[in-house]
């Protein structure tokens, strides 16, 4: 599993780098929108692109995030506890975490299909496509909970030690 580790922090590093240059595009539309506006002028799609950005680059950078232990978390209980109860509730608590974001994954990839069959747009003057913004939940939930596994497996020498 050792390569299914690896696969997954490489994973993990391109989606950081995707969702970190998404989020500086919005940050450069929205610098760009405020300048506009200043000047007189009127635009109608910047907000919604920005919003889309930086929504992609949220879900995209869960993988990473965790991959690094980023996350928030409580670390007080661990503390205290002997070093096997530690492990044995690291697993219990990534097993959760894998759930969850398991079945949000399955769930946002029901809203995108959803949106992608009824065509559905939003409700502004440039009405994009809702689908891509419904994607980006499963894709990187979905990339999460794959890298929930990884998380798992990375140190079973580790865990059987402490057994």
């Amino acid at each position: 599993m050792r390569w299914f580790v690896s696969f997954m922090d490489r994973v993990a590093v391109g989606c950081a780098i995707i969702a970190a240059l998404l989020l500086a595009t919005a940050v450069v539309v929205i610098c760009w929108m405020v300048i506009y506006r200043a000047m007189g002028n009127s635009t109608y799609w910047e907000i919604e692109f920005a919003v889309y950005a930086m929504v992609g680059a949220i879900f995209l950078a869960s993988p990473y995030t965790l991959k690094t232990n980023g996350h928030v978390s409580v670390d007080l209980l661990p503390h205290y506890l002997s070093p096997r109860a530690a492990k044995i509730l690291g697993r219990f608590t990534a097993a959760l975490g894998l759930a969850v974001c398991a079945y949000l994954a399955w769930a946002g990839g029901a809203q995108a299909l959803h949106a992608w069959t009824m065509g559905e747009t939003t409700e502004s003057a440039w009405a994009p496509p809702k689908w891509p913004l419904y994607a980006s939940m499963p894709l990187g939930l979905g990339l999460t909970a794959l890298q929930y596994l990884a998380e798992m497996w990375r140190e079973p020498a580790a865990v059987r030690a402490s057994t």
